[in-house]
């Protein structure tokens, strides 16, 4: 399949995951410099919680944010099968003081607070993100989001008056970075929010 789109394993790779549709898109770079092609979205099995980011440890909720993993958070003998760490917390949860640990993407139908892909789709995402990380990509960007950061959803979240909504504007601003250019955008934290660079 990725022969036939012009693809293979190794080339740089990105992940987005929206909660709402319960979907995880993998892109690929076919070269350097060039855009990102979508090579597949995947149903996501379970996951738990609610729309909003995780806060604390224990309180059951999957991650939103902008986050990044390198080769020695993968898990190759987890007992989901298999299984990446996202990197959570990152700089924004840290300063904004949200707690947690150990938030992965796995195989299986189980979660509290992680991803759950089933075992035949985490293989295939495992493989083609092991082969990014071993052929020299120092990390795996992913970026997750409530719901597709369109007007309407956003309106709704407006009309809803959900307490979320100032953190997912911030989100919105990096959902649009990547859909300009399809070029993951370069994250920072800057005084607790999030700064992006094409």
């Amino acid at each position: 399949e990725l022969k036939s789109r012009a693809l293979k394993r190794g080339l740089p790779a990105f992940i987005r995951i929206f909660k709402e549709t319960r979907e995880l898109e993998l892109w690929l770079q076919p070269k350097k410099g060039e855009a990102y092609q979508l090579f597949r979205s995947y149903p996501i099995a379970v996951f738990s919680g609610y729309l909003g980011p995780k806060t604390r440890e224990g309180d059951m909720q999957a991650p939103e944010g902008f986050y990044a993993f390198g080769k020695s958070l993968l898990n190759p003998a987890s007992r989901y099968h298999l299984a990446f760490n996202i990197g959570y917390p990152n700089a924004y949860d840290r300063h904004h003081q949200r707690t947690g640990s150990l938030i992965m993407v796995h195989g299986r139908r189980v979660s509290i607070g992680c991803f759950a892909m089933t075992d035949p789709v985490i293989e295939e995402i495992y493989l083609v993100i092991e082969a990014a990380l071993n052929l020299g990509q120092p990390q795996i960007p992913v970026h997750i989001f409530p719901f597709r950061m369109t007007p309407e959803r956003l309106d709704q979240a407006r009309i809803d008056k959900d307490p979320n909504l100032n953190f997912w504007l911030q989100l919105r601003e990096g959902h649009e970075a990547f859909d300009v250019k399809k070029l993951p955008p370069v994250v920072s934290v800057q005084e607790g929010i999030y700064k992006f660079q094409p």
